[in-house]
């Protein structure tokens, strides 16, 4: 049997180009899978390491992570932790402060996140991620010491979780 000898090819595009290109497509019914950029997610998902599975943001709640447009061309996927009629603010697990967006702004709705280069996904409707986002989004007062905690000891000693 013969192989044929592909040569993969990784590009990168900027995210004002690239991710209103994954909003047509999820408008248009696909899923998309997208490996993540940034460490505002953090500590439980990394840069360049993870993936989320997304389609078209439906049936959003607070506790949800999503992709949501703050500014024209400006993409974030982040939680919501609050909405307030058509008003929705947005947090970073790795983030202290808030974003904000309208409802109409949120364009995606995570199904489930791919990490630690696992095959299996963490599905956000899952009790693990559930029990993960209820503790993360609680401990709001002491966030600040625990991801510094996480950024200047945990990550120089053992890498990303």
């Amino acid at each position: 049997m013969q192989q044929n000898n592909i040569k993969i090819v990784e590009k990168q595009f900027p995210n004002e180009i690239f991710i209103p290109e994954i909003v047509k497509m999820m408008n248009e019914g696909h899923t998309i899978t997208l490996r993540l950029r940034g460490v505002s997610m953090r500590p439980f998902l990394e840069d360049n390491r993870d993936k989320a599975l997304m389609e078209k943001a439906h049936d959003i709640k607070v506790g949800d992570p999503v992709l949501a447009e703050i500014a024209p061309r400006h993409f974030v996927l982040h939680r919501i932790v609050k909405i307030d009629g058509e008003n929705v603010t947005l947090r970073g697990d790795g983030n202290l402060g808030y974003e904000y967006c309208k409802i109409e702004d949120v364009k995606g709705s995570v199904i489930g996140f791919y990490r630690k280069g696992r095959n299996k996904m963490d599905l956000t409707a899952g009790r693990k991620w559930k029990t993960y986002s209820w503790c993360w989004m609680h401990l709001s007062p002491i966030r600040r010491y625990l991801l510094g905690i996480y950024r200047r000891i945990w990550i120089p000693l053992f890498g990303a979780i």
